[in-house]
């Protein structure tokens, strides 16, 4: 079904940055990308589809921002109109994946690695990003952390 070379990308939209991580060609392992920083749409939804293409991404997985008790929140519907918008652009399926507590957890593993929080401010997103496709590849798959 799948071409061998094909991948999923995840995203954590934030309103300043992109959080990105691409998965392998076997769909079991999540590697960080650089950090999209965020200036107009149009120019984000164009970083986003190079990536795409380069790395033959078949699927995007988006981090959805929900409210601790599981509602939408303000940011989870950005986000929405956000993949919305990326989906015209790029006709992928777009699945969303709750990302409670991701950020919390990419900040844990950065200070356990010894950075500071100026450090950690610059890759807490891709970080992010990549926690989100690790846990959805491995939900694919029935494997656990």
């Amino acid at each position: 079904m799948y071409h061998e070379k094909m991948r999923v990308m995840a995203l954590d939209v934030g309103d300043r940055n992109i959080g990105v991580a691409i998965s392998d060609a076997l769909l079991l392992t999540a590697q960080s990308r650089p950090t999209v920083r965020r200036k107009e749409l149009k120019a984000d939804l164009e970083a986003l589809r190079r990536l795409a293409e380069e790395n033959e991404v078949h699927e995007i997985v988006v981090g959805q921002p929900l409210h601790m008790n599981g509602k939408a929140s303000p940011q989870s519907q950005k986000v929405a109109r956000f993949a919305e918008e990326l989906h015209k652009v790029l006709d992928l399926p777009i699945v969303f994946l709750d990302e409670r507590l991701t950020s919390f957890e990419a900040e844990q593993h950065l200070e356990q690695m010894g950075l500071n929080w100026r450090q950690r401010r610059g890759h807490v997103d891709k970080i992010a990003a990549m926690i989100i496709l690790q846990n959805y590849l491995d939900s694919r798959t029935g494997r656990t952390a």
